[in-house]
């Protein structure tokens, strides 16, 4: 395994926590109660905790004067590596919490496991995380259960916002070249064992809510080798506007 192949891999975990973490923090003052507005705001806070971690690693990694900084602000578009999921488009309370939930699912089983990864970094990084990613998860399939087993509008309508975010979970469950290499060197987790979990326990969690599981997983890729839809060059456009506009600017 080369030390280049090992960078790619962390950028891609820093930037899927990191775009996660930007889209959640649009809901700071807009939660439909005071309470879940503020445990949302922590959510996005914890994936920009995670981001942080791991895009310092992966400075490191490539070396030079490159810091966490510089990767999340001065990058643009095409050199993210986050998957599709993530960058959507928040919707209304229902569409957020279907994509954090299927999103939830995978990232809880997949930490789980990279706590045992042969990268002392990721796994550290990994164990530190697993308490709030598990509050994560359970967080989010609640909210499922509650709107699913809820009135008939909001079973109606969690129901489509499951249906509208399944075309993007395929990207995260199957396994590229990169995902392969790293599964063989001990460094990352078994993509076809996560996707075996992650369908158990969403059609459990579906059950519960009285919801139906669509069929197969989705068909949309390209995050991971940087081909992204217009919604993240809106979150870049933001993200990014000061340190662009100030690059010398010393806060």
């Amino acid at each position: 395994m080369e030390k280049n192949h090992l960078y790619d891999y962390t950028l891609r975990l820093g930037d899927t926590a990191l775009i996660l973490g930007q889209r959640l923090s649009e809901w700071c003052g807009f939660g439909p109660i005071l309470e879940q507005d503020i445990a949302l705001t922590n959510i996005a806070l914890d994936q920009i905790g995670q981001a942080r971690q791991f895009l310092q690693y992966a400075a490191e990694l490539q070396g030079g004067d490159a810091d966490e900084d510089t990767l999340a602000y001065h990058r643009d578009a095409h050199e993210f590596r986050n998957i599709l999921l993530v960058e959507q488009k928040n919707g209304h309370w229902g569409d957020t919490l279907a994509r954090q939930f299927v999103f939830d699912t995978y990232n809880y089983f997949f930490f789980e496991r990279l706590m045992k990864s042969s990268d002392e970094r990721l796994a550290s990084i990994a164990q530190k995380a697993m308490k709030e990613i598990s509050y994560h998860a359970q967080w989010s399939a609640e909210w499922i259960i509650r709107l699913g087993d809820g009135t008939q509008e909001s079973h109606d309508k969690i129901q489509q916002s499951i249906n509208d975010v399944w075309m993007w979970t395929g990207e995260m469950l199957e396994a590229d070249e990169l995902d392969e290499m790293m599964k063989d060197a001990g460094v990352a987790p078994d993509l076809a064992e996560i996707k075996s979990l992650w369908i158990e326990k969403v059609s459990e969690i579906l059950k519960i809510a009285t919801l139906e599981m669509p069929e197969g997983t989705g068909h949309q890729r390209g995050g991971k080798k940087g081909l992204h839809t217009e919604e993240l060059g809106y979150i870049l456009a933001e993200m990014q506007y000061l340190p662009k506009s100030y690059p010398d600017a010393k806060w």
